[in-house]
């Protein structure tokens, strides 16, 4: 039992007050003439009205519309749908499983027996909820001692939440909150009643293994979002509209960009050949610019020995995530998850001075991890992928210049291919940490060091760092204002220490490197899958696959047609000829659905002339110009990177 009767003081908008610990929530707010709030902020902790308050501090209360308050609300959204499902389909046929809230929202996992949730009956699920509030059932929250919530539960046949109080610790509450007749197993925080929930929307419905293992039954997640009105509520509902016309996956398959075949394997990508062209041109576009850095480029291995991946530590800390091991002549295999072992090794194959520091080696590797099945998503999360990878290892002295020009790097990088919105993160020091505290110290002073001289605002998660190392992380903005993690700066200290990494010192002595882990752009995949969906698909000039198509309107003008393709291509750009009999709408239009930056019109005129009538996908007409002068013309925006 917690301790009650003791007085703890708690500071509400600068006024102290003294109080009996114990006291709910809305007690105190109360007792404090504050009106009106639906919950509040202790340290990091939303609580509700209802919440007992056991230990002091500023209390900030949270009122309808402050950014707190969705969390309220969103959660108190998730028990009224699973209400709803209730009342449609049975309470003994519907079982429950976690509910949380989301970062727009929030959803069930549920188990209906005799019937699968399909979107289908999402309308009908949406109007039992508004019923449920406008009912207006108080929300009332309850303790129960472990053996009364097991009871409970067992009564309601909810085996998922009796699984819960299985594993919540000893000495946590137990708390259910209770609506009319339904009641759930929760920690809160939840709105006063039914009735104040705002407006929502059920999106859609995927399968979710119970505890994320596929060992475990599959479960039916039924995802929603939510917001105090109408007006913020029909604003994302368009930008998911916009979303939706931006899907990668979708215009993956409308630009026959790659393929992810069901009976080749689950998050594993096929490119196809216009794929394979862009993928060509941003990877020789990665390689110029590494090597006009001082990095060396290798390649290595998809696969190494089991005992290779014991002393990285990959088998003791990550083997859940490996493909399972192979058996060769006697000896375990697997393919790799991650590249640096074998740069490590490469690293190791020679004894190193100091003269031959900082060492940059770069790979584009193939990596392999085993994701689960339900969060695969197009690119954005497969199983097999490339990893523009680098690993640097430097002196000590060097960690400052190395990290200042790796961040350059990225960022430069980053805005060639149109990102100009970016926020850096910098990850400190966990409670538990391997390397000694002048390491951490140098490390996180280089990085913060490096962000403040290139002139960038950042955000410091204290605590946040590897247990190996701190991190720079950098999110880049996309066109419909979503952020996404991209390059990442680590320092490790922990496999110079299992790989007895050293170099040779001016003291003619052996001493640790520092190493710094290193990608850009994360993973060519993820990246692609990113860049589909901030163009739209209409790629930067630069890295489209076919940048130009070439359109004679009849017969008669294929001849000057194929002279201009041939200068083109002799120009360097990647052209298409388009000669079918078709009518020249037709093809105009096929141009346009694949998202063809250039196209080139050719009719009498242009014969007669020797021009050519220009369209751009971004611009629209350009009109007639001289071949010259549209080389040129393309020459520039290549070379601009736009």
């Amino acid at each position: 039992m917690r301790a009650m009767g003791e007085r703890i003081r708690v500071l509400i908008d600068g006024r102290e007050f003294e109080i009996k610990k114990g006291t709910p929530l809305g007690e105190i707010l109360k007792l404090a003439g504050v009106d009106g709030a639906i919950g509040g902020k202790v340290g990091n902790r939303i609580l509700d009205l209802q919440t007992p308050l056991f230990e002091g501090g500023e209390l900030k209360p949270i009122f309808k519309g402050d950014p707190e308050s969705l969390e309220i609300m969103r959660h108190s959204l998730a028990h009224i749908m699973a209400q709803a499902l209730k009342e449609l389909y049975g309470t003994e046929r519907v079982h429950l499983g976690v509910g949380p809230t989301t970062e727009e929202g929030f959803y069930y996992d549920v188990e209906v027996e005799g019937h699968t949730i399909t979107e289908e009956d999402l309308p009908k699920i949406e109007e039992k909820m508004r019923e449920i509030i406008r009912r207006d059932y108080p929300i009332l929250r309850k303790e129960l001692s472990r053996e009364e919530a097991i009871r409970l539960f067992e009564d309601l046949k909810e085996r998922y939440k009796i699984d819960i109080i299985n594993r919540i610790p000893p000495d946590e509450v137990i708390s259910v909150y209770q609506q009319g007749d339904f009641v759930d197993l929760c920690k809160g925080p939840h709105l006063p009643s039914t009735g104040e929930a705002g407006a929502f929307k059920l999106m859609s419905v995927s399968g979710a293994y119970w505890l994320g293992r596929s060992d475990q039954p599959q479960l039916t997640r039924i995802y929603g979002i939510a917001f105090w009105n109408e007006k913020d509520l029909e604003e994302r509902l368009k930008f998911y509209e916009e979303a939706k016309k931006r899907d990668h996956r979708r215009l993956g398959r409308e630009l026959e960009f790659f393929l992810i075949d069901e009976e080749v394997g689950p998050g594993l990508v096929i490119w196809l050949p216009r794929g394979a062209v862009y993928r060509r041109v941003l990877e020789d576009y990665w390689k110029e610019e590494h090597l006009r850095r001082g990095y060396h480029l290798v390649y290595t291995p998809h696969v190494g020995r089991s005992r290779l991946w014991e002393r990285s530590g990959h088998l003791e800390y990550y083997r859940e995530n490996m493909f399972p091991e192979m058996e060769m002549e006697g000896e375990g295999y697997f393919v790799k998850p991650m590249n640096c072992p074998f740069h490590i090794a490469i690293y190791k194959s020679k004894v190193r001075s100091y003269k031959e520091l900082p060492l940059k080696l770069a790979e584009l590797g193939t990596v392999y991890r085993y994701e689960m099945s339900g969060v695969l998503h197009g690119l954005l999360r497969v199983r097999g992928f490339t990893q523009d990878d680098a690993h640097i290892i430097c002196t000590p002295d060097q960690v400052d210049d190395v990290i200042r020009e790796t961040l350059d790097l990225a960022l430069s990088m980053l805005k060639d291919f149109g990102f100009e919105d970016f926020r850096i993160y910098l990850s400190t020091k966990p409670e538990y940490a391997t390397g000694t505290d002048e390491q951490w110290e140098r490390a996180q002073n280089a990085l913060r060091k490096a962000i403040e001289e290139l002139g960038h605002d950042y955000e410091v998660d204290e605590g946040g760092g590897a247990f190996y190392g701190p991190k720079i992380d950098v999110k880049i903005k996309d066109a419909l204002g979503r952020f996404w993690q991209c390059s990442t700066i680590q320092f490790d200290f922990n496999l110079p220490e299992r790989f007895d990494m050293t170099y040779v010192g001016p003291d003619n002595r052996k001493h640790r490197p520092y190493m710094i882990h290193r990608a850009i752009l994360g993973s060519i995949e993820r990246f692609t899958g990113i860049l589909l969906e901030h163009y739209g698909g209409l790629l930067p000039l630069w890295l489209s696959p076919t940048q130009v198509r070439v359109l004679p309107i009849a017969d008669r003008h294929v001849e000057y047609a194929k002279r201009v393709f041939s200068e083109l291509e002799r120009a360097g750009f990647r052209v298409e000829l388009d000669d079918r009999e078709e009518r020249l709408g037709a093809k105009i239009r096929d141009a346009e659905l694949m998202k063809i930056p250039y196209v080139v019109v050719l009719g009498d005129k242009e014969v007669e002339t020797g021009t050519v009538s220009v369209r751009g996908k971004r611009e629209g007409n350009l009109g007639s110009m001289s071949l010259e002068e549209f080389i040129d013309m393309l020459r520039r925006k290549v070379e601009s990177r736009e």
